[in-house]
């Protein structure tokens, strides 16, 4: 038998309460669903409850009838009422409002912390060490590796536990804050963390918001509220949110009590900037009214309310599940080249470590096949030992030659990296050079990682508007039907010129003239700031503009200049005052917002006497293919003219919609605003059916003045042999001007172009562009040498190429369908990338900026990428890059947000370069190869001790010694090092930055460097084992007779190890302070100190005194002492010798360059430069 009940449809595009059927098959206790949408139950299904959850687990599964699928959508009631009375409610589970950015609790942070600090192959390797001590019986004690080990671990457990249990403190802070829900028409005092979706937040003024909200009313009239999101993405202006306007009028709590309404919205996604919902109202009457809703309806957790006193918002998302919460859960991490050489540094001398014990234990063997070393009478073998199998004994004296030798792994390397890397990023943002007094804010490290990498940089990629220039804009000039204006305008006439001959007038029509200033002053989303308008009465000369970008506010305050002043936005009237001081309005119907990828906006106004226009402002490339053929030619010229002269051109456009075409294109937009799934590609699909037919009124130049110093940092990085790309959206006229006067191109620099200008010239596209790759590549090869190691130096030395490529010829490039016979289009744009000194791309998309740096990342050899930029759109090349840099900007910070660093200004990027850069790479790289240096140091003569004791696995150094070498001895002097070195000062960094070159390529870290520090140790070893050797040859070291044994033995060699390497470190410091004093000498002191009070107490935890009295009574001989400083000197004699011959060939070529310099002086001659650059120092060579 069936049952049939009826089931209110909530979610109908066209606002319509759909009936559908629920069919309830009895007999299977099925459900089928012929339609579907949020559950509301009428009075003959309540007790159902079966079937409702039934309904609720597959909603979002299923397709509805005539709609997309529901896959990814969820649905909120409005305090968490049921749309009617009459209907049974089910709640849904959401997550609760509790914020938790903490990583451990108290039950799981030993567990959990000890999981990822084994995951690391050093710990885990000294695990390994520990459990074979424990296990096996090894010559050293288990403390001797396990100590060091516990150290390791115990300090970075405290490290990360106090780091999260601030992480605990910031959340109970805000989970625990005070809020005020509204439930039965009452304001509830409840905590942040109990807020549930659907629950009516009140939020008051200077409050941030508790959770993402969908702003239902406001104290305004006009349902608007005003809110800041500094602490979401930095930009401190002030934006604009919007209640629907059925719910404005509910101001008070009764009022918002009673609203019924159910919100359809998709599922929690991180981005900040995009939202798709829609909201169904139910009144009294039988139909729901629905309306859309996007991003600029929706308070996000985090922002706060100013200028409105207080607003009602329906919390749709809770706790991790804000887009707040979702932004701050990690992002892709970055490995450094440094941690790369340290792995593989960290195989090679685990190979050495394998030798060693396979060597010791083959010889062991080797001794011991002559039966009087095998078995002594003095050291008769046990029964258990003679039946011991063989392999079984010798894989264990295998396993005990390696802990024997395991300290040639520095376990503590790893902490004192870490410990470099987050101390020393503090240099950065302490640094007084990067403030910048405009924003008050300097530099801003988001991760310390990749401190090094700023020293290791072969491409840098960056953005034009906002990095290289300031993104201030000046409205220059406009034209109009191809007449030129510029400078003020006096009543209705402003200064008119001509770009070519005309067939009539000076100026163009007066009427025109007013429609290009009115489009200016409508086609926009600038805002006016609050309390600029009283009563409807303005003070023009007082308006303050607001706007995301400075292009908008630029033209509203040219429009001004010849008369025209928007003055703001009333009740959804835009209201503009024109040349004759009266007030226009129109009734603003759509806006259709700008995007990268359209290029364009458009508003859809509404005047006073009925008519319905279209404006339409963007790039010529977007609006040119969508105006009359015949109009483009007048204002194309002016374009083009503009834009060799480095301004940023956009050209208007408007149309004129008849009253049924705006009905059709009304009910289009409503229903692509309406869509949950795909609403951005649906409502581009009706934009750009909108926006054809256009007539083009005319053309505006905006000015966007170059940052300071922006030249001089480029030819700083071009002379460090950095390439630098310049990826931006703009015209390639534009982009080529800016670039001259970034000095990017020289005067000198021939130019490449790959455009659709250059090959358009052919029929077959792709034949043009082949043959266009092939000529250059061929010219390019010719002119540089082949070997990459000389072809950075061979930028200065011979003639200099500059590429131009736009984005429609890199996607040829990218996804060209050549035949199998033909070169590979990539691969030749790769060649003729590299032997460029700087590529301009133009007109470049964002996806296809990241494309490019995707692309140079993978070519043979790994370069190291860099990008910079200030804008949203540079986000994907500063994620895709190795170091991403984001300049504090007027774009927004989202490009500082996701990136790496942050500075204020692209000046700043010189010395972060050139100097941080460099000191931090060679500081780590020296603390690398120096922990592996000391190390190797300490092992060999342990090593070569095994020759002489019958490879017997005996101890040289005491237990003491073996595990306080790394923590105690040696460990602070490296680190005050790595910290504090300045082997150049920073002032001759950043002036030469020719000595960037000299460390490219991980030059430090190379195969000759590394073998150097590991002779070094061995002979340093060597030199400590044999001379303390050959002391003992005398029977007798002291003058009462006694013979040393040993651990005299080698206590001796320790000293000399510890004195050597300290003093190594002291050699190679050239910058001396305090702190480099007090730990080098220090450390020296606490050895004495320690070996003095080590062995000069009975302990009694000790089974054997073996080490009492012993330092003591080693010093009171004085051929120790002499032995001891003859060692040492004779062991630093090579690094001395180096530093000699340093200082003589460093002399040399001092003098050799005043030489040569005197001589340039004489013969150089000033260039001639181009009538863009003469504002320009005419210091382009910095040498």
């Amino acid at each position: 038998m069936r049952n049939v009940w009826s089931i209110s449809y909530l979610g109908s595009s066209s606002a319509l309460a759909v009936i559908f059927v629920l069919e309830y098959l009895s007999t299977g206790d099925k459900l089928q669903l012929l339609s579907l949408g949020p559950i509301c139950l009428l009075p003959q299904v309540q007790g159902k409850t079966n079937l409702v959850k039934q309904y609720m687990e597959t909603v979002n599964k299923i397709q509805c009838a005539g709609e997309e699928k529901r896959v990814g959508t969820r649905t909120v009631f409005v305090g968490n009422h049921p749309v009617s009375e009459t209907e049974a409610y089910i709640a849904q589970k959401f997550c609760d409002n509790r914020i938790i950015s903490s990583k451990y609790t108290l039950w799981n942070f030993l567990p959990k912390n000890l999981f990822e600090q084994f995951r690391r192959i050093a710990n885990f390797y000294f695990l390994i060490i520990f459990l074979i001590q424990v296990t096996v019986d090894t010559p050293t004690s288990p403390i001797t590796s396990g100590l060091p080990l516990f150290f390791v671990i115990t300090v970075t457990a405290i490290k990360q536990g106090y780091e999260d249990w601030l992480r605990h403190r910031a959340d109970n802070e805000v989970n625990k804050s005070t809020v005020y829900i509204i439930e039965n028409a009452k304001r509830v005092k409840k905590e942040s963390e109990k807020i549930k979706v659907g629950d009516i937040v009140e939020v008051q003024a200077d409050e941030t918001f508790p959770c993402d909200l969908i702003l239902l009313s406001s104290c305004t009239v006009d349902g608007t509220c005003y809110v800041t999101t500094a602490s979401l993405d930095g930009e401190s202006n002030c934006k604009t949110h919007y209640a629907v306007r059925d719910t404005i009028e509910l101001r008070t709590v009764e009022s918002i009590d009673n609203l019924r309404a159910a919100i359809e919205c998709e599922q929690p996604q991180p981005d900040l900037y995009k939202f798709v919902g829609r909201i169904n109202i139910y009144s009294n009457s039988i139909e729901a009214v629905a309306r859309s809703l996007g991003p600029e309806n929706l308070l996000l957790k985090g922002a706060t309310l100013k200028n409105t006193k207080k607003i009602y918002g329906v919390a749709v998302y809770t706790g991790m599940e804000t887009k707040m919460a979702l932004n701050y859960q990690g992002k892709s991490q970055k490995r450094s080249a440094v941690e790369k050489s340290i792995n593989a540094f960290l195989i090679v001398y685990l190979f050495i470590l394998l030798t060693k014990a396979a060597i010791c234990t083959t010889l062991k063997y080797v001794w011991q096949s002559t039966p009087h070393n095998d078995e002594p009478w003095y050291n008769q073998k046990t029964q258990k030992e003679r039946e011991t199998w063989k392999v079984l004994k010798m894989f264990t004296d295998f396993l005990s030659f390696m802990v024997l030798f395991n300290f040639i792994i520095p376990v503590s390397m790893y902490v004192t990296v870490e410990m470099q890397k987050f101390l020393g990023s503090f240099f950065i943002s302490w640094d007084n050079d990067f403030y910048d007094e405009e924003i008050n804010e300097g530099a801003l490290v988001n991760t310390s990682d990749l401190n090094e990498e700023l020293g290791q940089v072969d491409y840098v990629f960056t953005d034009k508007t906002g990095t290289l220039t300031e993104n201030t804009m000046e409205f220059i000039e406009c034209c109009i039907d191809g007449h030129k204006y510029k400078g003020v305008a006096q009543e209705t006439d402003g200064l008119s010129q001509t770009d070519g001959p005309l067939p009539y007038l000076d100026r163009a029509d007066k009427n025109r003239e007013e429609l290009f200033l009115r489009a200016l002053c409508l086609c926009h989303t600038v805002e006016v700031k609050p309390n600029d308008t009283v009563d409807g009465v303005t003070e023009s000369s007082e308006l303050t503009y607001m706007s995301s970008s400075p292009d908008e506010i630029a033209l509203v305050k040219g429009a001004k200049k010849y008369g025209f002043t928007f003055v703001g936005v009333q009740n959804g009237y835009m209201r503009v005052e024109n040349q004759r001081k009266e007030i226009e309005e129109y009734e603003l119907l759509h806006t259709l917002n700008f995007d990268a990828v359209r290029r364009r906006m458009s508003v859809i106004v509404k005047t006073q006497t009925g008519d319905i226009l279209l404006f339409c402002k963007g790039a010529d490339s977007a609006v040119f293919p969508r105006v009359q053929n015949h109009e483009i030619d007048l204002i194309k010229v002016h374009v083009e003219h503009n834009a060799m002269e480095g301004y940023r051109t956009l050209c208007i456009a408007f149309k004129e919609i008849a009253p049924d075409d705006y009905e059709r294109v009304n009910r289009q937009l409503i229903e692509a605003k309406m869509a949950l799934q795909d609403r951005e590609e649906k409502m581009e699909k009706v934009f750009d059916e909108i926006e054809t037919d256009m007539h083009l009124i005319g053309a505006t130049a905006v000015e966007d003045k170059l940052q300071d110093q922006a030249a001089e940092t480029i030819e700083a990085l071009h002379a460090a042999g950095l390439k630098v790309w310049v990826l931006t959206g703009d015209k390639m006229e534009t982009a080529k001007s800016t670039c001259y006067a970034c000095r990017l191109f020289q005067t000198n620099t021939e130019l490449l172009e790959l455009t659709t200008k250059t090959i358009e010239e052919s029929e077959r596209k792709e034949d043009r562009l082949h043959e266009l790759l092939t000529e250059y590549r061929k010219k390019l090869l010719h002119e540089f040498p082949k070997s990459t190691r000389s072809l950075k130096k061979a930028w200065t030395e011979h003639q200099e190429y500059g590429l131009i490529i736009d984005g429609s010829t890199l996607s040829l490039i990218l996804n060209s369908s050549q035949d199998s016979g033909s070169n590979n289009y990539k691969s030749i744009f790769l060649q003729i990338c590299m032997k460029c000194t700087a590529v301009l791309c133009c007109r470049m998309a964002p996806l296809q900026k990241a494309q490019i740096v995707r692309m140079v990342k993978n070519l043979k050899g790994s370069p190291i990428t860099l990008s910079i930029g200030d804008g949203a759109n540079d986000v994907s090349m500063i994620l895709e890059s190795h170091v991403g840099i984001g300049i504090k900007g007027k774009e927004g910070r989202q490009a500082s947000r996701n990136s790496d660093y942050a500075v204020p200004k692209f000046k700043h990027l010189k010395k972060l370069l050139l100097a941080h850069g460099h000191l931090y790479y060679v500081r780590i790289a020296h603390l690398v190869q120096y922990f592996f240096y000391k190390n190797l140091c300490f092992i060999l003569p342990q090593f070569l001790y095994q020759f002489f004791c019958g490879f017997s696995q005996q101890p040289l150094y005491d237990a003491a010694y073996l595990t306080m070498y790394n923590i105690c001895f040696t460990s602070l002097p490296i680190l005050a090092y790595s910290l504090l070195e300045q082997h150049i000062n920073i002032d001759t960094l950043t002036s030469d930055p020719r000595l960037y070159m000299k460390i490219s390529g991980n030059a430090m870290l190379q195969l000759g460097p590394f073998l150097y520090w590991t002779f070094l140790a061995a002979f340093e070893g060597t030199v400590f084992f044999f001379g303390t050797y050959f002391l003992f040859q005398t029977t007798s070291l002291d003058e009462n007779g006694k013979v040393y044994g040993n651990w005299t033995f080698g206590t001796i060699i320790f000293t000399i190890l510890v004195f050597t390497v300290t003093l190594k470190l002291a050699l190679d410091t050239r910058f001396w302070t305090w702190i480099n004093h007090l730990v080098i000498w220090g450390s020296l002191a606490f050895y004495v100190f320690f070996s003095f009070f080590w062995g000069g107490i009975i302990w009694p935890f000790l089974k054997q005194q073996r080490m009492y009295f012993v330092f003591a009574q080693m010093l009171s001989s004085v051929s120790v002492w002499l032995t001891i400083i003859l060692l040492i000197f004779v062991s630093l004699s090579p690094e001395m010798l180096r530093i000699v011959l340093r200082s003589v060939r460093r002399r040399s070529t001092r003098s050799n360059l005043s030489c040569k310099k005197a001589s340039d002086s004489l013969s150089t001659r000033p260039s001639v430069r181009p009538l863009l650059l003469r504002t320009f120092s005419d210091e382009s060579n910095i040498f």
